[in-house]
């Protein structure tokens, strides 16, 4: 039987299996920040929210995308997060029930603020003069 090498990852998006790891991880991370089970102090009653994680094709690499509830105290919760991943990494690999644990990445969790910033762009006059003058050509009449 061939080795055959499935490129499904890059043109498809991520694979159920990435997705169910990632679900799986995203789970865990959750419960062990929700208990408080990271013993850093940074983190004791600021509450982060995990949207989304999504796994490496080969699943060794984990990115978490967090946001402190509020965005308040951003910069010492990353800090405190970073700081609290090897005790996390562990505590993913026992509750996710995963033969080996995932690196874990912190990353910001910024697609909030980017949707606010395209629709502010969308508003603005000559954008939004744009916008209008496709509609108008594309209706094939002269509007007058």
């Amino acid at each position: 039987m061939k080795n055959v090498k499935h490129e499904r990852e890059g043109a498809a998006g991520p694979s159920q299996r990435q997705l169910r790891v990632g679900e799986a991880v995203r789970h865990a991370l959750a419960e062990a920040l929700a208990r408080g089970e990271t013993h850093q102090p940074e983190l004791d009653g600021v509450f982060v929210t995990i949207p989304e994680v999504r796994m490496s094709p080969d699943l060794k690499v984990a990115t978490v995308l967090v946001m402190p509830l509020g965005g308040l105290n951003v910069a010492a919760s990353m800090a405190a997060l970073d700081h609290a991943r090897p005790r996390l990494k562990g505590l993913v690999g026992r509750k996710a029930g995963l033969r080996f644990a995932p690196d874990i990445r912190f990353r910001l969790d910024t697609r909030y603020e980017d949707d606010e910033r395209v629709d502010d762009l969308l508003q603005e006059p000559e954008v939004a003069r744009d916008l209008h003058k496709d509609d108008k050509a594309g209706t094939g009449g002269d509007e007058r």
